[in-house]
């Protein structure tokens, strides 16, 4: 990923993204996200008329931007079909096929099997507690590797390309 020199000399303005999700049955989705997935408890609160919140650390986060034709091209690569809503939560394990096997055991409803996408990662997708259309993922190469792949980079990349094939 390039970075231009304004990028690299400031403090990002957004410390952390936190996904605000409400839970109708609370206990079985902290279950099955901090034990079945194996999110970490960062903090809990409580409060009045039995309000409670659990904030759980899910690692690095980032923001995915996609347009409608990139949503449904990976509905069609990871599903083969168009199922995903508009947002899909997805986390990066380490073993997507063992953690595929404990959110299944954990009651989440497998709408696609781990399968090896053309971005070389192997992708899982669930319906999970909360409402959550969510995908595991397991990178299979290095982000030099997969750099080198058709369609794969980054938007300022494929700006500089194109000034260079004029």
């Amino acid at each position: 990923m390039t970075l231009s020199k304004d990028s690299e000399s400031r403090s990002p303005a957004v410390r952390q993204l936190r996904l605000v999700v409400e839970a109708e049955d609370y206990e079985a989705a902290l279950a099955f996200y901090r034990d079945a997935l194996g999110l970490p408890e960062q903090a809990a609160f409580s409060g009045g008329d039995g309000a409670h919140v659990t904030i759980l650390d899910a690692g690095r986060a980032t923001l995915e931007i996609a347009n409608p034709a990139q949503k449904r091209m990976i509905d069609d690569v990871e599903v083969g079909r168009q199922v995903a809503p508009k947002i899909r939560v997805a986390f990066e394990v380490d073993d997507a096929r063992a953690t595929t096997d404990r959110l299944l055991s954990a009651g989440a409803d497998q709408v696609a099997p781990p399968t090896v996408t053309p971005w070389q990662s192997l992708n899982a997708r669930f319906d999970a507690p909360a409402g959550l259309h969510i995908s595991v993922f397991q990178e299979l190469r290095s982000l030099q590797e997969r750099e080198s792949l058709d369609g794969f980079g980054t938007e300022e990349g494929r700006q500089a390309d194109a000034g260079t094939d004029s």
